[in-house]
């Protein structure tokens, strides 16, 4: 339980991180930012969600960049 009050992603989906990450960098800068084929080639939500529920050091990435833009966002 400890874990989760302490975690800044606790109650977020994985679709909210990636929406919110593409509202505010769109698919082109996204996939700057974050080398992967999902943000690259014929971007969507969907088909990026799919791959990255397989490819955890992916998600971890994604995870990061959302937590490093809040706290960008917030410091303004």
């Amino acid at each position: 339980m400890t874990e989760q009050i302490n975690n800044p992603l606790h109650g977020l989906t994985l679709e909210k991180i990636v929406t919110e990450l593409v509202e505010h960098y769109g698919w082109s800068n996204l996939g700057r930012q974050i080398s992967i084929q999902c943000f690259i080639n014929d971007p969507s939500v969907k088909s990026s969600l799919k791959f990255l529920r397989k490819t955890p050091w992916a998600r971890r990435k994604v995870e990061s960049l959302y937590l490093t833009t809040q706290q960008s966002v917030w410091k303004k």
